[in-house]
């Protein structure tokens, strides 16, 4: 009996060890499990606890696009299509005389930066990528096109009644007869898709969703006020030809006294009659409207948008008397001339910076 019991005991004894270690070897291997958690996933960091999902650097959020913004995408992709078609046939025929817009690499090149740029953003519009860049570029530019379109009209239309000196793709023609041709109708066209594409975009303005963490706040006083003396310096430049014929110096033989004889150039902005006048107002007041309201478009992305309707058309304006200059013989560069590029340049710059300023996040802003 006592071997008995001994033999009992020493196997109780057995057993009660093994579930020691076994309790210990459980208990070892819980912690090496949770060591080794904790050693690939390291301490929680604050950056790591769930909060609501950060946006890109500035904050940007965009929502539904509506379907009345990428119709105006849309359209100012068909705007810039028409516009490139417009540079290769006959424009017009002044005075029995053919004139195309795209007459030379230099003319195409230059006839091709509105519609590219136009063209470009409806695509991103109309894809729905940043829509409110797409929307404020269609407002301005649809603003801009009203003007040029009622002077388009008067040209192939009007200006017969008043026959005058016209400076078109660098020739100068006198408009005694105007005949309508394909690129006249093409441009008209893509001018009017202009204008219904911008009609679409203040539509679709409000219901369109896209906000960022305002980095263009600080910097947007400063960019109106440049923006307004650049769209006060176009006005001024617009009113007088870009390229205009020289005034030639005849020379009495009999007394040889010099005197300066004024040539008949093309005509002002303003100095023409009829649907080209107004056309010449509103496109002057679209100029200083839209250089106090595009920067103060929201987000920045808008603003960039604007701007860059504005820089288009001045600056190929700008570069178009350069190129009649160029180009003609008969023809010089004017100062304000010189003063449209100036301008566009200026507004180019604008574009730049509206895009590229950024406010310093703050400490607790940074994810």
């Amino acid at each position: 009996m006592a071997a008995r019991d001994g033999s009992t005991r020493d196997r109780d004894t057995g057993r009660g060890v093994r579930s020691a270690r076994d309790g210990d070897v459980g208990r070892g291997s819980g912690a090496d499990r949770r060591a080794a958690t904790s050693r690939r996933t390291g301490p929680r960091r604050p950056s790591d606890r769930p909060g609501p999902a950060r946006g890109p650097a500035d904050g940007l959020v965009v929502g539904t696009v509506p379907a009345t913004a990428r119709l105006a995408g849309a359209l100012l992709v068909l705007a810039g299509l028409a516009g490139v078609v417009a540079l290769f046939p006959t424009y017009l025929v002044v005075g029995g005389q053919e004139v195309a817009q795209g007459g030379g690499p230099g003319s195409v090149l230059l006839g091709l930066l509105t519609p590219l740029t136009s063209a470009a953003v409806g695509a991103g519009l109309a894809a729905g990528r940043v829509p409110r860049f797409g929307l404020g570029y269609a407002g301005v530019a649809g603003a801009l096109a009203v003007g040029l379109l009622l002077i388009e009209l008067y040209r192939a239309d009007a200006s017969t009644t008043r026959p005058g000196v016209e400076v078109i793709a660098g020739q100068q023609v006198l408009t005694s007869s105007v005949e309508i041709g394909a690129g006249w109708v093409s441009g008209v066209v893509s001018l009017g898709l202009t204008v219904l594409a911008g009609v679409l975009a203040a539509v679709s303005w409000g219901r369109t969703v896209m906000e960022d963490g305002g980095a263009l706040d600080p910097a947007r006083p400063g960019l109106a006020g440049l923006a307004v003396l650049l769209g006060v310096g176009t006005v001024l430049c617009l009113v007088l030809p870009a390229a205009d014929v020289p005034d030639r110096l005849v020379t009495d033989p009999a007394t040889g006294l010099q005197t300066v004889v004024e040539q008949d150039g093309p005509q002002g902005l303003l100095e023409r009659p009829g649907l080209a006048l107004l056309g010449g107002l509103l496109l002057a007041g679209a100029v200083v409207l839209c250089s106090v309201l595009a920067p103060s478009l929201r987000p920045r992305l808008a603003a960039v948008g604007g701007l860059l309707a504005i820089t288009a058309v001045v600056l190929t304006a700008g570069l178009t008397g350069l190129r009649d200059a160029a180009v003609s013989d008969e023809l010089e560069w004017t100062l304000p001339g010189v003063g449209l590029l100036v301008a566009g340049l200026g507004y180019g710059v604008l574009t730049v910076l509206a895009w590229r300023l950024r406010r310093s996040a703050a400490p607790g802003d940074r994810p």
